[in-house]
This record gives C-alpha cells, sequence and structure tokens, in this order.
C-alpha cells in the first residue's frame, strides 16, 4: 500500500464527487472542480491517492499513465482539499476524506500538505471556516496552531449554522516554519507518503 499527496486531475473528479456528496450539503458541482482545476489561476487543488500495491505500473508505463493523467485501476482517491492562495492569504476552501478511509489520519495529511504549501507560496497567513458544531476538525486545526477570530453568522446554507472564522499567522512567528516542517516530514513517514504537490511547480493548464 502506498499514499502520493499530488495536484488534482480531470480524471480524479468522478470519484471526489462521489465523497463530495456523501460529505457536503450543498456539495460542490462537478463544473466546480473543473474550473478550479482547468481555468483557477489562484486554486491549488490536492488529492490524497491510495495504491493498494497490486500490479502497479512502473517506469515508462508509469511516466505515460502521469502524462495522459489517467489513474491506474488499482488506485483510487481517499482525501482532497482545495486551497486559494490570493496576495499573501491561503483559504483552505474545502477538505474531506473519504467515508470509508476515515481514522486513518488522511483528513490531517491533506490538511498539512496545503499548509505546507501555503509555506512553499510565501503566505503570510491562513483562514479557514468550519462549522461551530465540528469539533473534530476545530481541535485539528488548533493543533496546528489555527484560533478562533470570529464568527460567521448563518454561514452554512444546509442548517444555517454558524462557522468560526479560524486564522493563523505564519510571518513574523518565531520559529513556526522549521517546527511545522519538522512535524511534517514526521507525518509524511509515518504515514509513507510521497508528496508530489506541496513543493512542486503549478501545473500547466494543458497538462492538468
Amino acid at each position: 500500500m502506498s499514499l502520493t499527496l499530488r495536484y488534482m486531475r480531470n480524471a480524479d473528479i468522478p470519484e471526489v464527487m462521489a465523497i463530495e456528496q456523501v460529505s457536503f450539503n450543498p456539495p460542490w458541482t462537478a463544473r466546480s472542480y473543473s474550473y478550479e482545476i482547468n481555468e483557477s489561476t489562484y486554486s491549488h487543488m490536492v488529492a490524497l491517492e491510495h495504491s493498494n500495491g497490486q500490479s502497479a505500473p512502473a517506469g515508462w508505463k508509469k511516466l505515460l499513465g502521469a502524462i495522459a493523467a489517467q489513474p491506474p485501476a488499482n488506485t483510487k482517491i481517499v482525501g482532497y482539499g482545495g486551497l486559494w492562495f490570493i496576495s499573501g492569504e491561503g483559504h483552505i476552501s474545502t477538505i474531506a476524506s473519504h467515508p470509508d478511509m476515515r481514522g486513518h489520519g488522511y483528513g490531517e495529511l491533506v490538511f498539512a500538505a496545503m499548509l505546507h504549501r501555503s509555506i512553499t507560496l510565501d503566505a503570510d497567513y491562513m483562514i479557514l471556516e468550519v462549522r461551530v458544531s465540528n469539533v473534530v476538525a476545530q481541535n485539528l486545526y488548533k493543533k496546528y496552531g489555527f484560533r478562533v477570530e470570529g464568527v460567521k453568522p448563518k454561514y452554512y446554507q444546509s442548517n444555517n449554522e454558524d462557522a468560526y472564522d479560524m486564522r493563523l499567522q505564519i510571518r513574523g512567528v518565531r520559529d513556526f516554519v522549521p517546527r511545522f516542517n519538522e512535524r511534517y516530514a514526521e507525518l509524511l513517514d509515518r504515514h509513507g507518503v510521497i508528496d508530489l504537490y506541496s513543493t512542486a511547480e503549478f501545473p500547466a493548464k494543458e497538462s492538468r
């Protein structure tokens, strides 16, 4: 079994939508993901790919598969997220893991990868919104230094639930980056993850 963090591709959209539809109300649309992948110049969409290690392509076959942006038959998306980066601000727009694969730390991997991507992009700070009832997610974000800065009333359309506005200051916080980088390296090592996302060049649109 292996895990790979990489930029989301068009071919991932059906799998992403299957997770999206059981994770969010209302869910994003397939068109929204297509826009984020193919048109947006500020979106950094990440996918966490799981491979069962059986009959995995190697060498030139693996390379050709990557060029064609077609996932191998023995892989599946187990988590994904969206990061918007504009003028020094990193904004986590979405994050989810496969309902059958929760409890394995995949959500934390995706979250930490987007934080590391923001650092690579030289972000001053990061923001996100989270349901006031989602204590599990809040605890994860607080673990990495996010703080509640305010409340957005009736932010979620499905039930008019409030959202916490959570923020993380990066620039100017002494030792934050080296401490996070050490934690991130340990996280990748513990899960045996290959990170092709957080320090990668922004993919050209025609290759995505």
